[in-house]
């Protein structure tokens, strides 16, 4: 038989409780939250951080986004890789020093078109 604390601890039980908290906290905080007059033309109405936008169709040009994140992205994977090898193991080093080649030959790449 289980116990009432095994039993509050199991998965399924742990998150219900902890949803009923989260859910009791939030309507306990909404009576806090500011609420101004609402009429039907402002719910109808495209918010952009306050500001009245009168075409509400952006498009954001991501191109120097991108860059940055593919740059991003190998590094702190290299990083990982690094720092998750056992010393140990010389099969796993042979390997990383391979991966670690690849991400620098795509860091060349990727410096040499941008």
């Amino acid at each position: 038989m289980q116990t009432i604390a095994q039993l509050l601890l199991s998965p399924p039980a742990a998150f219900i409780i902890v949803l009923a908290a989260v859910l009791a906290f939030a309507f306990a905080l909404s009576f806090l939250a500011f609420k101004g007059p609402r009429t039907t033309e402002d719910i109808c109405k495209a918010y952009a951080c306050g500001e009245d936008v009168k075409d509400h169709f952006v498009q954001p040009d991501y191109s120097k986004f991108f860059p940055f994140a593919f740059f991003f992205t190998i590094l702190h994977v290299a990083a990982l890789i690094i720092t998750t090898v056992p010393k140990i193991s010389p099969d796993s080093l042979v390997i990383t020093f391979l991966y670690l080649g690849g991400a620098v030959i795509g860091l060349l790449v990727f410096f040499r078109k941008a």
